[in-house]
């Protein structure tokens, strides 16, 4: 976990951990949509949530999947009667703090190290978001792919035998979610690559064989795992 989300987060837990209790979710939950009012903010204990959006036509986008201990602030801080701005729903069992929006705003606002943190936090976030924009748009849809996969190697990745697995189990949809794309064209291009051995995918996680492939074929600059991940 990087450290500008290690320090809100942790701030977080040992001031809440005393007032609410652990909820546990299965795989599945949604713990609320988009355009809900906000009452609540998450802290993730353990297990992978999803945050995305559904486009009026009915496509899912998926914009980060969130693993153990990170924040969840979909909302905009400090505003009258917010509405959470995407969904969230459990890839897994998980365990969650839930605080309620009100408190935590009052904490923040009277912790000078916990606001701090929380807009440390809240600008590495936001150049992270900024940077997958330029990745899935420069390089097309086989370069955002490719882009992903390597985000989703810092965020998750396993040093095997066989190469970099994956530690998240994703279906050809979720994948296509991440990227924006099709099914089908992320089908296409996941295909070509286990063809050319650069991958494999088996019980539904991927093992990236060959990252330096796909880090030539975007031009990548290698940025900080801070940065360049999938959260």
């Amino acid at each position: 976990m990087d450290e500008t989300r290690f320090l809100i987060y942790n701030f977080l837990l040992q001031f809440f951990k005393k007032i609410d209790p652990v909820q546990k979710v299965k795989a599945g939950t949604v713990l609320f949509h988009e355009k809900d009012p906000a009452q609540n903010v998450y802290l993730l204990l353990s297990g992978s949530i999803a945050l995305g959006r559904v486009h009026i036509r009915g496509k899912e986008f998926i914009l980060k999947i969130l693993n153990e201990q990170e924040v969840i602030i979909e909302y905009p801080l400090f505003n009258a009667n917010p509405h959470y701005q995407f969904y969230a729903k459990a890839l897994t069992d998980c365990e969650l703090l839930t605080i309620k929006r009100v408190q935590f705003e009052d904490y923040v606002l009277t912790d000078a190290e916990a606001m701090n943190a929380l807009v440390t936090w809240l600008s590495t976030s936001y150049l992270k978001a900024q940077m997958k924009c330029q990745d899935l748009i420069m390089n097309g849809k086989k370069g955002g792919l490719y882009s992903i996969l390597i985000r989703l190697c810092n965020s998750y990745g396993v040093m095997t035998k066989e190469g970099i697995l994956i530690d998240l189990p994703l279906t050809h949809q979720e994948l296509a979610n991440l990227t924006y794309g099709t099914r089908e064209v992320i089908q296409r291009s996941l295909k070509d690559l286990r063809e050319l051995n650069i991958i494999s995918y088996e019980n539904q996680k991927f093992t990236i064989k060959n990252l330096g492939y796909l880090k030539d074929t975007v031009d990548c600059q290698n940025c900080s795992f801070e940065i360049c991940g999938i959260n």
